[in-house]
C-alpha cells in the first residue's frame, strides 16, 4: 500500500512560559483551497522549545550543543540529514524516522520528532509526515486575513531576541 508523503515546514513555535509547555506548529506545504490548511501541533517541553528556537533562528552558541555535536560527528563521518519523517502519532505523542544519507546509503533512525526536526532545520533538510497522520492528528486552520509571513518572522525574531537564561529557569 503507497502511503502519500506531504512536505511540512514551520508555522510558528509558541512559548507559553517557563513553568508550561510549548507548542510546535506545523503545516503542509501546498496551496491553501478556499482559505483553509490543517495545522499539525506538537506539544513539546521548553528544552526542546528552545532547542528548536535556536535552529529556526539559525543561532549558534559559543560552545557547541547537542545537536550541533551530532551534526559535527555526522559530517566527519561523511554522512548528513537526508529528511524527517512524522511517521505516526497516538494521542498526542509523534514518532518519527531521522532519515541521514551517507554516500549512496540511506539510514533510517527513529526519533523524538523534536530531535528529528532542531536536526533537519539546521540542515536545511526536508521534513514530512504521511497523509494517514496528517488525517489523525491535524486540525483544520482558516485564515481570516492574508497572512503577512515577513511580519510574523519579525515579530518571532524579535521575541527570541529578547529571552534571556533566566527565562528558562525553573520558578518554583
Amino acid at each position: 500500500m503507497k502511503t502519500d508523503i506531504i512536505p511540512l515546514r514551520v508555522l510558528t513555535l509558541i512559548f507559553t512560559g517557563p513553568a508550561n509547555p510549548a507548542v510546535l506548529v506545523l503545516e503542509p506545504i501546498e496551496e491553501l483551497k478556499d482559505g483553509c490548511s490543517r495545522v499539525l501541533p506538537i506539544w513539546i517541553g521548553v528544552p526542546e522549545a528552545m532547542q528548536l528556537g535556536a535552529a529556526l533562528e539559525h543561532a549558534k552558541a559559543p560552545r557547541p550543543m547537542t545537536h550541533d555535536l551530532f551534526l559535527d560527528a555526522l559530517t566527519n563521518l561523511d554522512a548528513c540529514v537526508d529528511h524527517v519523517l512524522i511517521d505516526d502519532a497516538q494521542g498526542e505523542t509523534y514518532f518519527a524516522k531521522l532519515v541521514l544519507r551517507q554516500g549512496g546509503r540511506l539510514i533510517s533512525l527513529d526519533a523524538r520528532p523534536t530531535d528529528a526536526l532542531s536536526l533537519a532545520i539546521r540542515e536545511d533538510a526536508p521534513f514530512m509526515t504521511t497523509e494517514e497522520v496528517l488525517a489523525k492528528a491535524s486540525f483544520p486552520y482558516i485564515f481570516k486575513e492574508p497572512r503577512d509571513t515577513a511580519a510574523e518572522l519579525e515579530e518571532f525574531r524579535t521575541f527570541v531576541s529578547s529571552l534571556t537564561p533566566e527565562d528558562f529557569t525553573n520558578q518554583s
